[in-house]
């Protein structure tokens, strides 16, 4: 397999600006509907997967939506969330319900958190059993380097288990902006056949790597780019343009996406990609030495 160490980000991110965005949807406890919708999915997909991991890490937590389930699912695990926008970490206790702080009370804490990058996570190295990020990979930056950093803090043979957007999301949307200017409005998101040999590229043993679309549909534009705003999931591309559109420039993006409207709605593609992996076990130690693994149970 040829190195892609050297393949570069899809886009570059204004790191401070994923912040400021995120902040602003948790402070207006805008809906992130997707990001719900998409985590109930993959809790489907984990049911199956029979491990016990003592420590699991929610990369790039948001509002804690997932933090529940993984909770039901891992009940002894002790459970940490990472984020981010600190705006963000700090809604999760109004979300929590009356008997989830009376266990945390009386019992051991529900979870953790933490505000960090998920591309520089605060823990030391092979903490966790799992990895759980919902969403999270697009705004890392570059995902062959957030991989290798998720592939740290996994122990061996630990599960690593996300979901991403593939590049058709938002495509009609990325065409409409196409018809005011050349700037980047819409972000360009990595094919999951990449994200597959990022993956072993990083170290990870047996990826496997699926997709589904999602078709939303709205009456108008305006609505739309107001779910994008609430769920903060807004342009963070660093070479953005940093002023407003003109009215002239808005009335030629919306007219370009009129032309896409189809029995009186109008689409917004969603391609969601989802990938596990493990982390496997290592073949040599930190000073280069081969490690030999004995079977002890088979006889001479």
């Amino acid at each position: 397999m040829p190195d892609n160490a050297a393949r570069p980000p899809a886009f570059v991110l204004d790191r401070a600006a994923v912040r400021r965005t995120v902040d602003r949807a948790a402070r207006d406890a805008g809906e992130a509907f997707l990001d719900r919708e998409i985590g109930k999915r993959m809790a489907e997909r984990l049911a199956y997967v029979k491990r016990e991991p003592a420590r699991v890490l929610d990369a790039g937590c948001g509002r804690g939506l997932d933090l529940a389930a993984l909770r039901a699912r891992y009940p002894k695990a002790e459970l940490v969330g990472v984020d981010l926008s600190l705006a963000a970490l700090a809604s999760i206790p109004r979300r929590t319900t009356l008997a989830e702080r009376a266990r945390a009370l009386f019992g051991p804490r529900a979870f953790a958190l933490a505000c960090a990058d998920v591309a520089v996570l605060p823990f030391a190295s092979g903490v966790f059993g799992c990895l759980w990020s919902n969403l999270a990979l697009p705004y890392g930056g570059d995902p062959e380097a957030v991989f290798r950093e998720w592939h740290r803090v996994l122990e061996p043979e630990g599960l690593l288990m996300f979901s991403t957007y593939g590049p058709d999301t938002l495509k009609e949307l990325r065409d409409g902006f196409a018809a005011s200017d050349a700037r980047p409005h819409v972000h360009a998101f990595v094919d999951m056949h990449d994200l597959g040999d990022m993956l072993v590229g990083a170290g990870f043993a047996d990826p496997v790597m699926d997709m589904e679309m999602i078709t939303l549909e709205y009456a108008e534009v305006s609505a739309l780019v107001a779910d994008l705003r609430a769920s903060g999931q807004t342009n963070a591309v660093a070479d953005r343009s940093r002023g407003l559109l003109t009215p002239r420039a808005w009335s030629r993006m919306v007219a370009a996406y009129e032309r896409q409207r189809r029995a009186g709605r109008l689409p917004a593609t969603i391609e969601v990609v989802y990938g596990h992996a493990w982390k496997g076990v290592p073949r040599r130690t930190a000073e280069g030495h081969a490690v030999v693994r004995l079977d002890r149970t088979r006889r001479r």
